[in-house]
């Protein structure tokens, strides 16, 4: 298959990190405006950087997401001729425009209803996006596959799977690691008095806040798990974790007949992200090489579920299904911010997060005539409801806990 060019590309998320990673990834093959033709960018609220953005690469549309710095971005993006607009419906405007390629990178549920529109337009759809994956499951897969598209994997574990899996029927195992966060070899005993910046100080990546916190719970990886099923099409029982502090083998695959194989690499995003990119070719660039020579030993072990519960109810959750992927990322999402605000201890968003999954009411599965118009809709409608259902549940038992104290 050979890729026809030039391709116009979107970008949602674009200046959060793996966004300006895709756009530094354009510059440094010199692709950009040659090979490639930018549709769309939308960012969050970082105005000055869209406006930069938007200016630089001139694509046909951009959008910021935040209404509230409107003005801001108008005045920064000056008498240039761009079409700009804001706001989220302008943001799923932009999601479900006519492209060949699309990264979807909006963090959190936010980036739930854009990834949907993208997932039928027919592109493909390369997902950075997690909670879209976790709260929709096959049915967003099966959107995208309906309008002929493909879902690309640009998370490295998963990415790593997506190249080295080749015989699905033959898989004894997937393997994620996870590099441990900046608490490795913690006992819980030691993580009562973490704070906010030493949970911001992850030892291999450079990440936003959000999926920071979550690299330190271990929460991330329990996202990226529950992906995994639904990605590849696997039960949780054959999906393992292991504890890789040098962030170097991205993930394995165990095969039945003994045999495992490996995708490694730096831990740079640009490597995932130009390998979807390109798809199925490969993307010749000064990629950061891989020095096993030089790079010393590499250590695996098994996650310390005690000290990193995080981990065990995002299996919980997969396991029981029907909506329950759902209250473990909104629950988690609400107690990760609030930890960031100051407002909760860090084991807390474990403890918060179990007690949410465990007092949980999910709505019942819509009927056949409540699901007349398409079903994957309803799926993404319902996964708002339960999400907006466990937000308010998780800021009621804040409530309860404080009159406690």
């Amino acid at each position: 298959m050979t890729i026809a060019l030039p391709r116009r590309i979107s970008i949602l998320g674009s200046t959060g990190s793996i966004g300006v990673s895709t756009l530094r990834l354009l510059d440094e093959t010199g692709v950009a405006g040659r090979d490639y033709a930018i549709e769309a960018l939308v960012g969050g609220r970082n105005v000055a950087l869209l406006a930069e953005q938007a200016l630089k690469y001139r694509p046909a549309i951009t959008v910021l997401a935040d209404e509230s710095q409107w003005p801001a971005f108008k005045a920064l993006t000056g008498d240039s001729g761009l079409e700009i607009a804001c706001g989220e419906a302008a943001v799923c405007e932009a999601a479900g425009r006519k492209a060949d390629w699309i990264m979807a990178a909006i963090v959190g549920i936010a980036g739930l209803k854009p990834a949907w529109a993208a997932a039928g337009t027919g592109a493909i759809l390369a997902l950075a996006n997690k909670e879209a994956l976790v709260c929709c499951g096959r049915a967003l897969i099966e959107r995208v596959e309906a309008h002929g598209g493909k879902v690309l994997p640009v998370d490295s574990e998963h990415n790593a799977i997506f190249q080295v899996l080749d015989q699905p029927e033959r898989v004894g195992k997937l393997i994620l690691t996870a590099s441990g966060g900046p608490f490795l070899g913690r006992s819980r005993e030691d993580l009562k008095a973490v704070t906010v910046e030493q949970a911001l100080k992850h030892p291999n990546w450079s990440m936003g806040a959000k999926i920071t916190i979550d690299s330190a719970t271990l929460a991330n990886k329990g996202l990226e798990f529950i992906e995994a099923a639904y990605l590849f099409d696997m039960p949780a029982s054959k999906i393992d974790v292991l504890v890789h502090p040098q962030s170097i083998v991205h993930s394995l695959v165990e095969y039945k007949d003994g045999s495992t194989l490996a995708q490694l690499g730096p831990p740079d995003m640009r490597v995932p992200i130009s390998y979807c990119l390109s798809w199925p070719e490969r993307l010749a660039w000064q990629a950061p090489k891989l020095d096993l020579a030089t790079r010393g030993a590499l250590t695996f072990s098994a996650p310390d579920l005690a000290a990193f519960p995080m981990l065990r109810l995002a299996r919980e959750a997969l396991e029981a299904g029907e909506g329950m992927p759902t209250v473990f990322n909104a629950a988690n999402e609400v107690c990760v911010q609030a930890f960031l605000d100051r407002k909760i201890a860090f084991l807390q968003i474990a403890e918060f997060v179990e007690s949410a999954m465990m007092l949980a009411q999910l709505p019942s599965i819509p009927s056949k005539d409540h699901a007349s118009r398409d079903t994957n809709d309803v799926t993404m409608t319902r996964a708002l409801e339960i999400d907006s259902d466990i937000r308010r549940l998780v800021g009621e038992l804040f409530a309860a806990a404080r009159l406690r104290a």
